[in-house]
């Protein structure tokens, strides 16, 4: 909805209705979190044919602060992708995040980075897309792939404090002495649970090979030296990804281009724009001590990647 938003901002919200009614039936183009949704719907059509009868799938809702007389258009658009979104939610110019608790939404996803902190301050599992890349990588259509960045995103931002602060040398001696000491949660753990609950109604199934999600833990933690911490947060909270990639300050984006996530999430936007570049859908995670550095200076500069470990 780029161009429209444009006519919002320049010409007001008389002319921006006025667009949208008269080309209600031009669909719109698929966005960046569109094939993440395809993917999420084939997962449910496995869950229907394994579990007829129950009503634990992906619920997708459309949030929206557009005025309900862009809704024709919308449903339109939606009919014209075969998507099953059935729920929408036009809130005319305030902000849907009263709503989403409401909707008990488990994520969060938006063009628009103040709604996504708005969501993330209330304990909601946020992030922000931005334009699909130039050239994007192909995803799979039968499997749901979703990749996490660690800390300030599965967990807290607490060894990335250490890291920021007192460089890496203290980080490793820091998560070393504290390698038997669980990480706190991070905004997107929650998430996590969800597809991991979804993933065990599969695996009850004998289908743990043949799973239609799987998740990936994707680093700038080395494993010799601040691997074991993490991974036994995971395990005491119940939670496993499918693959962990500790990738000791390496670049993302090669790794993320092989394992082709419908969308990965990380708190720096210098990890964020390196996937895109490669035809990664990422999103960034508005969270910890990542951001206040963000706004101190340029987010190339802003990268927590352990390059003196590889160098």
């Amino acid at each position: 909805m780029d161009k429209e938003q444009q006519i919002y901002e320049q010409k007001g919200m008389e002319d921006y209705l006025k667009y949208q009614i008269e080309h209600e039936m031009e669909p719109f183009a698929p966005g960046p979190a569109f094939s993440f949704v395809k993917a999420l719907e084939a997962v449910n059509t496995r869950l229907r044919e394994l579990y007829p009868e129950s009503e634990e799938l992906f619920d997708v809702v459309l949030m929206t602060n557009s005025h309900a007389h862009a809704g024709l258009r919308l449903i339109n658009t939606i009919n014209h992708h075969q998507l099953f979104i059935e729920r929408f939610c036009m809130t005319g110019g305030n902000s849907p995040i009263g709503y989403l608790k409401a909707y008990h939404t488990n994520l969060y996803l938006s063009a628009d980075p103040m709604k996504v902190r708005e969501a993330l301050e209330e304990g909601i599992a946020a992030a922000t897309m931005f334009n699909p890349p130039e050239k994007r990588t192909e995803v799979s259509e039968t499997q749901l792939r979703v990749a996490f960045d660690g800390d300030a995103v599965l967990f807290s931002d607490e060894s990335e404090r250490i890291f920021k602060a007192h460089g890496l040398d203290k980080f490793f001696e820091h998560e070393k002495t504290h390698e038997n000491t669980l990480l706190d949660h991070g905004p997107l753990k929650g998430f996590l649970e969800s597809l991991g609950k979804l993933q065990k109604k599969f695996y009850a199934k004998d289908q743990r090979l043949d799973c239609p999600i799987r998740t990936y833990l994707v680093t700038a933690r080395s494993a010799a030296s601040s691997g074991t911490r993490a991974l036994k947060t995971l395990r005491s909270w119940g939670l496993e990804t499918d693959e962990a990639l500790f990738l000791a300050g390496a670049p993302k984006g090669p790794m993320l281009e092989k394992i082709r996530p419908h969308i990965f999430f990380d708190d720096q936007m210098f990890h964020v724009e390196g996937a895109s570049q490669l035809g990664t859908v990422a999103a960034h995670v508005p969270y910890g001590v990542a951001q206040k550095l963000l706004q101190q200076k340029p987010a190339r500069e802003n990268t927590k990647d352990f390059s003196a470990a590889t160098n």
